[in-house]
């Protein structure tokens, strides 16, 4: 176990390195001149001067690789051209709304999904199967962000259940910040619910036809229990798989929703940051995005130890 874990690790670290070769390509070296990027072409000459001085654009490519990596031991990232402050405090800032909204976006994906999906194969070729999956259809097909407008259209300007946007913050409104991203969450995790649903459905219905499954059946036990004790665990395995990626699209689909929601979270800072053609921001920002994917990636592998105690040879 600890063989395996020690291998999904390394190749985690190796993945992450080669992220940020590639991340600096892209928005440091492929642009050209990152001072004429992030300042435009009627900038002057002494002003583009200041600015490459000020961010260390006039140093060798290897010098201003390596100074990056340094900086991300010691959370030093440098400072925004837009907003003028710490990139990691800015980042830091708006983890506090993204992971948070995030992570109910997942909960209610899991959360809706594994009962849809396990009573869609409980009922198989039934109306019950039939209405799952004419839902999982439409949730695949309709946009996230649309779904959203619809949700406050509905929740926040005609029953006025909900606010319709911003976040007040949790240091002052705990209660009401968990109350604004309710209908971000539900829209964010419209078509994650549906793919769940789905995958769910289709695992449920290969275990089911396993063989240790009619044994129970032949031997008495319950269908709750032959759904639940013995065919769901083995099911979860595919399922983790597809939560694992999904969870990695509830951050790149934020970008949307927040804006959708003005929601001051990465997504938020991101759209914001291209606009104003920050290069400090989204760098650092799409690093995040890598990391918390790797690390999602590793929670998966923990949760197959789990599920699947079975000793990984060669994998």
């Amino acid at each position: 176990m600890l063989d395996f874990l020690s291998r999904r690790l390394v190749a985690a670290l190796i993945t992450l390195v080669l992220a940020t070769v590639v991340i600096f390509a892209v928005v440091e070296v492929l642009p050209g001149d990152p001072a004429l990027v992030m300042l435009g072409t009627d900038a002057r000459p002494d002003t583009l001067a200041t600015l490459r001085g000020k961010y260390g654009f006039d140093q060798p490519l290897p010098v201003r690789y390596w100074s990056w990596i340094a900086g991300l031991f010691t959370f030093d990232l440098g400072t925004s051209h837009a907003y003028g402050t710490s990139v990691a405090k800015l980042i830091g800032d708006r983890l506090q709304v993204t992971l948070p909204l995030g992570a109910l976006a997942l909960a209610w994906a899991l959360l809706v999904a594994i009962p849809l999906g396990v009573f869609a194969a409980w009922k198989h070729r039934g109306p019950g199967d039939w209405l799952v999956m004419g839902f999982s259809q439409l949730g695949i097909s309709v946009p996230n962000f649309w779904f959203g407008i619809v949700l406050v259209l509905l929740f926040a300007v005609t029953w006025q259940l909900f606010p319709a946007g911003g976040f007040p913050g949790w240091a002052s409104e705990p209660w009401t910040s968990l109350h604004a991203l309710v209908l971000p969450a539900l829209s964010l995790s419209l078509g994650e619910i549906a793919i769940l649903a789905r995958v769910t459905r289709s695992a449920m219905l290969d275990t089911l036809r396993e063989d240790y499954v009619r044994t129970a059946r032949a031997k008495g036990a319950s269908e709750t229990s032959v759904l639940f004790s013995h065919a769901l665990r083995n099911a979860l395995i595919p399922v983790t798989t597809v939560a694992g990626l999904i969870a990695g699209f509830l951050v790149a689909g934020a970008v949307i929703i927040e804006s959708v929601f003005r929601l001051p979270g990465i997504g938020q800072l991101v759209y914001d940051s291209i606009n104003n053609r920050d290069l400090v921001v989204i760098k650092n920002v799409v690093l995040l995005f890598a990391v918390l994917v790797l690390a999602v990636n590793l929670l998966v592998d923990l949760a197959y130890a789990f599920l699947d105690p079975r000793p990984r040879v060669g994998t």
